[in-house]
């Protein structure tokens, strides 16, 4: 589904992501760990097309390098940032809506899409109607899961989703993820995280960067025997 050749991306003058290559099937679940500065943020970023990078990406066997960043999404990919990102003057639902509403989706797909969000994420149903602005920042990440569900129907990368939450949101998000996945076998998931007992039993493939390199890793313990 997703492959990266020889892709390298830099920041102004400092390279960050240096000669990455690797693939990643449809349905697969991948945990990407690394510790902080190791270039998570920046890999997803590039995928998007938001960095300036070399080397190619492939999506479904084609190149999306040339793509121009705003159309990738239209692929069926869905990003939320580690920045929850949430417009304070639309309501939870608007802000949910803004993905589709770009992407020029009619009324009856939108409220497809936004159904299977509300079905992911029951409890922002009832808080609809609230303004983006007053909702708190474990809530504010559950808005921006929703609203890469929106676009998402294929790949759904999402950036240290469980950074900053309580153990009980965390949770809460981790079931979330289970009922994706549970709902829709096809997704593909990419998601970052600097703790990687978060993602134990979840992740079905384990990939860790270090410095702007990529290679398969394990979310087990040191010292355990799997």
């Amino acid at each position: 589904m997703l492959e990266l050749r020889d892709v390298n991306a830099s920041i102004g003058n400092i390279p960050i992501l240096r000669n990455l290559n690797f693939s990643i099937e449809q349905a697969q679940t991948v945990a990407l760990i690394g510790r902080n500065g190791a270039g998570k943020t920046t890999l997803l970023r590039t995928i998007m097309g938001f960095t300036q990078a070399s080397g190619d990406i492939l999506f479904d066997g084609k190149s999306i390098t040339a793509m121009h960043p705003p159309k990738r999404p239209g692929l069926g990919i869905g990003y939320a940032p580690e920045d929850r990102r949430l417009f304070s003057a639309f309501t939870v639902e608007e802000n949910i809506l803004l993905p589709a509403q770009a992407a020029r989706l009619d009324k009856a797909e939108t409220n497809r899409r936004l159904e299977r969000a509300y079905t992911v994420l029951p409890e922002l149903r009832d808080m609809a109607d609230r303004s983006g602005g007053t909702v708190s920042g474990g809530q504010g990440k559950m808005v921006a899961l929703a609203r890469a569900l929106m676009l998402g129907t294929r790949l759904i990368m999402l950036d240290e989703p469980f950074q900053g939450l309580a153990p009980a949101l965390a949770q809460r998000y981790a079931e979330a993820l289970r009922t994706l996945r549970d709902a829709d076998r096809s997704v593909t998931l990419m998601i970052t995280e600097s703790n990687p007992s978060l993602l134990r039993g979840f992740a079905d493939r384990t990939l860790v960067i270090e410095r702007g390199e990529v290679e398969e890793g394990s979310l087990e313990p040191e010292g355990t025997n799997a």
